[in-house]
């Protein structure tokens, strides 16, 4: 129901405005630690692990990246990991859903499983460097993601015609994906126009300052990662049978459901601002 939306997404932007707009890091660390976890479990479930396994996977991988935070820390000179990490997303997620529902299928659970678990990893410390840059930059990844999801959903319901994956998602159409790109589009120009320097850094003030075709380029980029990372969860949940990675969020699904397209934008997102 709507109202059931309204108030889950007021209530999760709440604790993340909260988390953010503390002076330390450690607030947004613990509430997206948390979070990453509930979706690592649902990830396990999603790939037919068992009740047990799948708390299991959800712990271990807490515990690994509070291992990390730890003895690394932010701080941590991380940039050539975010090169790495791009590269693979642009490798593996086509080469996913080209194979499609039957090529996932055929894969062993313990590749699903640590693949899943891997891309919540690395976007959560992705999510931590961007923290230490600025509000301006988490907030400039988050609009990117939610505003190419909203234009497409919309601009697909009006215009939409030719399907774009309709084995995996087929809702999602190609007039969808570019009504989200011309959104993006004047989202960054606005943005550099209108948000203020002394609110920090962004992602769209660093494309900017690249020129504008590399721009271009770099923001269509991120929004075709973004496509491929919702069409990848929509993928596994057709495997699994499932509309929705669970229903801990009413109104909404699971976590999931609301992380999958962030995913592997995030390493993209923070190689254009650390290079």
């Amino acid at each position: 129901m709507l109202w059931q939306r309204v108030l889950t997404a007021l209530g999760l932007l709440g604790l993340l405005l909260a988390s953010l707009w503390h002076s330390a890091d450690w607030p947004f660390g613990l509430l997206t630690l948390a979070l990453v976890c509930v979706a690592a479990w649902e990830w396990a479930r999603l790939c037919a692990c068992s009740p047990v396994v799948a708390v299991a996977a959800a712990l271990g991988l807490g515990a690994a990246l509070m291992g990390l935070w730890v003895l690394v820390g932010v701080d941590y000179d991380g940039s050539w990991f975010w090169p790495l990490a791009t590269a693979a997303c642009l490798v593996l997620l086509p080469l996913l859903l080209h194979r499609g529902v039957q090529g996932w299928r055929g894969l062993a659970n313990g590749p699903r499983v640590a693949l899943g678990l891997l891309l919540l990893g690395q976007a959560w410390w992705a999510l931590l460097h961007a923290k230490t840059i600025g509000l301006g930059m988490l907030l400039s990844i988050f609009l990117l993601v939610w505003l190419a999801d909203i234009s497409a959903y919309f601009g697909g319901k009006r215009f939409g015609r030719r399907k774009l994956a309709p084995t995996l998602s087929p809702g999602k159409t190609w007039e969808g994906v570019w009504s989200a790109a011309l959104a993006l589009l004047v989202l960054g120009v606005l943005w550099v126009q209108w948000w203020p320097a002394h609110w920090g850094p962004s992602l769209y003030t660093h494309l900017w300052q690249l020129g504008p075709l590399p721009a271009l380029a770099l923001l269509l980029l991120l929004l075709a990662l973004s496509v491929m990372g919702d069409l990848f969860e929509s993928m596994v949940k057709r495997c699994a049978g499932r509309k929705d990675s669970s229903r801990i969020l009413p109104g909404h699904g699971g976590l999931m459901d609301r992380f999958d397209a962030l995913l592997p934008v995030l390493p993209l997102a923070l190689w254009i601002v650390t290079a």
